[in-house]
């Protein structure tokens, strides 16, 4: 079993950054890629980046290219940086895990192992 743990929400002004951390409980969760993902009030789960197990390759939401950045950091963290935050980047962000699975997809239901959430909210 892994557990995720996010953090690193909170408030922030459009145009502002946040970085949101995600660190897991498995000693083999350096084999897992890894997804982020977020929810709006009243809006459907949708995806917002994932990263393979090595770092090595990236995938991400046309809307959150060029302003968010995923990373693996240590052998059990992951990042999130988002810059130039939008009104409408509000939501609750949600860790993920692929089990024993290397590479990144934008899909939900190849993702086994989820977080709580951390919320997100940017004011205009």
């Amino acid at each position: 079993q892994v557990q995720l743990v996010e953090s690193g929400g909170g408030l922030v002004q459009a145009g502002g950054s946040l970085e949101l951390s995600c660190v897991a409980s498995a000693r083999t969760f350096s084999t897992y890629a890894m997804g982020w993902f977020r929810q709006a009030p009243g809006k459907e789960r949708e995806f917002v980046a994932a990263v393979s197990w090595n770092g090595g390759n990236t995938l991400y939401s046309d809307s959150m290219k060029g302003r968010f950045t995923v990373a693996r950091d240590h052998a059990n963290t992951v990042l999130l940086q988002m810059n130039s935050l939008r009104p409408e980047d509000t939501a609750i962000y949600y860790c993920a895990a692929r089990h024993w699975r290397p590479d990144p997809t934008n899909i939900i239901s190849d993702y086994t192992y989820w977080g709580q959430g951390t919320q997100v909210t940017v004011s205009s």
